[in-house]
């Protein structure tokens, strides 16, 4: 007898386990949702929404975060897991497109958030896609919404599989991406020639291969305010530079937190932008990025 007591404690326990760990899956799995949703968020309040297509789909991200985060944590349903899972996974795949080769024209660099962000996402995905495929609760009714239950729990544990296999596949590109990612050389290394040219209808100041030079309007004469992710987005220009034909302005430096030498033009510290692919483009004019406006620089004079 008390044997039979024992393995009825134990068959007892066994479902209140199992309802405890789909619990908590549940409730990470929406938590981490919400916190992808929520560095974006910040990214796109500070200047991404700026950015050409790229702001409407950091919303996006934010509205379909928050919404399926939502979705899990008060209904619990598998299918809103499973949608929360692609979800995140589609999220770190245009992080790491972006990355590699660039995305409308943007292309992304290693910061803290992007790190922050895409384990996150492969946190979502692994927890939901456990969740979403762990054998279903039971269906009092019978008929085909009992047969075609009975069939994806039957099927559940090779899905496990691969999604714990996808998983660790999108860990293992993520660390990849991150390696190789950086924030490129200024366009303009020390020594350059600083030249004029027509772009937008206007004269503005290049270096000497085309590149629009931008200024930040946060900067002040002495010293720059772009630091960290910010000159990862925007490289500044390395000193000393010397001024080119048609170039009227004053050239100078000044001397950076690490002891490097910043070009300056008229008293504004000069930078490249790493949306410009090309010479002759100004996708950096005008944008509200990092903190602050950023502006082409015109010819003075």
């Amino acid at each position: 007898m008390e044997t039979v007591g024992v393995r009825r404690a134990v068959t007892a326990e066994q479902p209140a386990q199992g309802r405890s760990l789909s619990l908590g899956l549940r409730l990470a799995g929406a938590g981490l949702l919400v916190a992808t949703g929520a560095i974006h968020l910040d990214l796109y309040l500070t200047g991404f929404r700026n950015v050409h297509i790229i702001g409407w789909l950091f919303l996006l991200q934010v509205i379909a975060a928050f919404g399926l985060g939502a979705v899990v944590a008060v209904t619990g349903s598998r299918l809103g897991a499973a949608l929360g899972a692609l979800f995140a996974l589609s999220t770190l795949g245009g992080y790491l497109l972006s990355v590699w080769v660039g995305l409308f024209g943007f292309r992304e660099v290693r910061t803290t958030a992007g790190i922050v962000a895409g384990v996150l996402e492969v946190a979502v995905f692994g927890v939901l896609a456990w969740y979403s495929l762990a054998p279903g609760r039971p269906i009092a009714s019978r008929g085909p919404a009992a047969r075609i239950a009975g069939r994806v729990d039957a099927a559940a544990p090779a899905a496990a599989r691969g999604a714990g296999a996808l998983t660790l596949l999108a860990g293992v590109l993520l660390a990849v991406a991150l390696s190789t990612a950086g924030a490129p050389a200024a366009a303009s290394p020390g020594g350059t020639t600083l030249k004029a040219a027509t772009i937008g209808g206007k004269r503005v100041l290049t270096n000497s291969r085309g590149f629009t030079l931008y200024l930040f309007v946060p900067d002040t004469p002495t010293a720059s305010k772009c630091y960290g992710s910010c000159a990862a987005y925007w490289p500044p220009v390395r000193g000393p530079v010397t001024a080119g034909a048609g170039v009227t302005g004053k050239v100078g430096t000044i001397r950076r937190t690490n002891r490097s030498l910043q070009a300056t033009y008229d008293g504004h510290p000069l930078y490249t932008y790493i949306g410009d692919r090309s010479p002759g483009q100004a996708n950096g004019n005008n944008l509200n990025l990092n903190g602050g406006l950023w502006l082409d620089v015109p010819i003075s004079g």
